[in-house]
């Protein structure tokens, strides 16, 4: 499957705000967007003509993909869902993007990234209600216990991850045992639980054309 290979602090560049792909350099002064707060290329530091329409929507979806991860297919097939499901569809699609099981691992601050977190998952480190679950793209229930393998909580970069996760705090809706790499989802998000500047609205127009 394709991935993104280059340098993913070219992505928060171009989006014009740190979108956290990094781990804890994000929160350093060696972020590369600390250092260079303009669009990457030749002609990054020129000043653009302010993007309007369509292409503020497609800008807005290319946002929120790069946020979670997810490859085009992915990301239209989580609309499609939230399309079918009750409720407002654009606040719908973040709460199933903020239910994959690599956004819980990384909500629980079991890892530094999102990246990290899907590479957890697909080692097979996760376990969800005592089952192991190799699917990044698995969506979490309210009520779920996600606890990593013992083969993971001695590793030293989970250990970092989960120190820094209880400097910042985890999300309300979420429950977290550090000391027994325990997670629990308390209650599902809603639009309030997640801080990150999103227009999901843009979104829903860009797919209704």
């Amino acid at each position: 499957m394709a991935r993104y290979h280059l340098s993913v602090c070219r992505l928060c560049r171009r989006e014009g705000l740190k979108l956290f792909l990094k781990g804890d350099r994000c929160f350093k002064e060696t972020c590369a967007f600390e250092k260079r707060a303009y669009a990457p290329g030749q002609h990054g530091r020129r000043r653009r003509k302010k993007t309007q329409g369509y292409g503020l929507q497609l800008r807005e979806k290319q946002k929120v993909k790069r946020i979670y991860g997810l490859l085009e297919r992915q990301f239209h097939n989580t609309f499609l869902a939230s399309a079918r499901s009750r409720g407002v569809t654009g606040e719908t699609l973040l709460t199933f993007l903020e239910l994959r099981l690599d956004a819980i691992i990384y909500r629980l601050g079991f890892s530094a990234s999102r990246p990290q977190a899907r590479q957890l998952v697909r080692h097979g480190h996760v376990l969800v209600n005592g089952r192991k679950v190799n699917i990044p793209s698995f969506r979490v229930r309210k009520g779920d216990s996600i606890t990593l393998a013992e083969k993971a909580k001695k590793n030293v970069f989970v250990q970092s991850a989960v120190a820094a996760a209880q400097g910042r705090g985890v999300p309300a809706w979420l429950d977290l045992d550090p000391e027994g790499f325990r997670g629990a989802v308390k209650n599902l998000p809603v639009r309030e639980d997640i801080p990150m500047p999103i227009q999901e609205q843009l979104i829903v127009e860009l797919y209704s054309k």
